[in-house]
């Protein structure tokens, strides 16, 4: 074994841009808590689309709807608050 200490890793100078080094562990939930609200979004409107379209007539269709964005909406805000 070699007696020369351990040295941290490096990426290679000829890079043409910078590695971030270090991230917070709150940055890091914050943009994977935003990217599944993208995602979450999508699907509500893919899905309220369909709804509306071949349940249209249903009496139920609009206030489940409206349930759905109200419960998405609080948890998104919750979830994209920070307050853990």
């Amino acid at each position: 074994m070699s007696e020369t200490p351990l040295q941290p890793f490096a990426p290679p100078a000829g890079l043409p841009f910078t590695l971030p080094t270090t991230a917070s562990p709150q940055t890091v939930v914050t943009i994977l808590f935003a990217m599944v609200m993208v995602y979450w979004t999508i699907y509500t409107v893919v899905a309220v689309y369909h709804w509306l379209h071949c349940s249209h007539r249903s009496a139920i269709a609009i206030p489940a709807i409206g349930t759905h964005l109200l419960i998405s909406f609080v948890l998104a805000s919750y979830a994209l608050s920070g307050l853990l």
